[in-house]
């Protein structure tokens, strides 16, 4: 009883980008399988596998069909896409699940079809008899006119939105979902969240480069700490010569802006070529004129 209620249950249609999603990740387990089975050979001779390659992939593939088409009625990427294959050859909205003989000419059409065009490359690509070449060719218009069905039907699926590959328009399979498809309900905060933290960081990428952070630094001392006016006195000024107002070292070349400090010329001028408004960090005074510092101090003064 429970059997024929499941298999009288309404199918939903799929969305077309969901069946592609299901084909990309069909083929990405595919890749992944057969890497980490070649990952087992890398301690033996190179090329072990190259000769009997088709024969494995195909073997691979086969294990792959048993646990999922035949027993599931459903690639890998279907079932993490909550999608199976319908029987559609009844042409009824009911769910009707595939066929021994549609599963079996499905396994004939993937994979054999592709073990059939890998060994037919490998035979055929160092001979050069002319039946060899004929059969060849033939192979090639062969496999030329399936892909050239395939774009067309591929061409079909985008308007129509079923069968996306040419097997399952052959063997009138068709996806749909396992299970009826709830209504989703989306909350937008988070991504409101982060677009309002993108536009601010963005904002501040563009905006910090602007702002002189040093000038910012000496208004904002300057409020919080307002400075005494300073005397330009001999030996107020000795006393600042001992050291560079900007690096802190014994002064190279000294040299003063018009107030009582003293920087090297090498941290002066160029801290005034990339500022213009460079102002004094100790005490604020703008840059009037640079010049060398004409004061005579002394060593034994300076050092006392």
């Amino acid at each position: 009883m429970a059997s024929s209620i499941g298999n009288e249950k309404s199918v939903n249609p799929v969305l077309r980008i969901s069946q592609l999603d299901a084909l990309e990740l069909n083929k990405a387990l595919e890749q992944l399988v057969w890497s980490q089975f070649t990952s087992c050979f890398h301690g033996f001779k190179p090329g072990m596998l190259a000769h009997f390659e088709p024969e494995v992939k195909a073997f691979l593939w086969l294990l792959l069909w048993r646990f999922t088409i035949y027993s599931k009625n459903a690639t890998v990427g279907q079932a993490i896409l909550n999608i199976q294959y319908k029987n559609n050859l009844p042409q009824t909205e009911k769910y009707q699940p595939l066929s021994k003989h549609q599963k079996l000419w499905y396994l004939i059409f993937t994979v054999g079809g592709r073990w059939l065009e890998e060994r037919c490359y490998d035979l055929f690509s160092n001979r050069q008899l002319e039946s060899f070449c004929r059969i060849k060719h033939c192979v090639n218009f062969g496999a030329g006119l399936l892909k050239l069905c395939g774009l067309l039907n591929f061409l079909i699926f985008l308007q129509k939105g079923t069968f996306a590959t040419l097997t399952e328009r052959i063997l009138g399979i068709r996806s749909v979902f396992c299970k009826p498809q709830s209504a989703r309900q989306i909350g937008f905060e988070y991504m409101n969240r982060e677009l309002l933290w993108h536009g601010f960081a963005e904002f501040l990428i563009y905006l910090l480069p602007l702002i002189n952070v040093q000038k910012l630094k000496l208004k904002i001392s300057s409020w919080s700490l307002p400075i005494a006016g300073l005397s330009n006195s001999e030996n107020t000024l000795a006393a600042h010569c001992k050291e560079c107002s900007l690096c802190g070292e014994w002064p190279t070349m000294p040299h003063t802006i018009g107030c009582s400090h003293v920087f090297c010329y090498y941290c002066i001028k160029s801290n005034y070529l990339f500022d213009m408004y460079f102002t004094c960090p100790k005490c604020g005074s703008e840059v009037r004129n640079v010049q060398p510092l004409k004061y005579k101090i002394e060593m034994t003064e300076l050092h006392t």
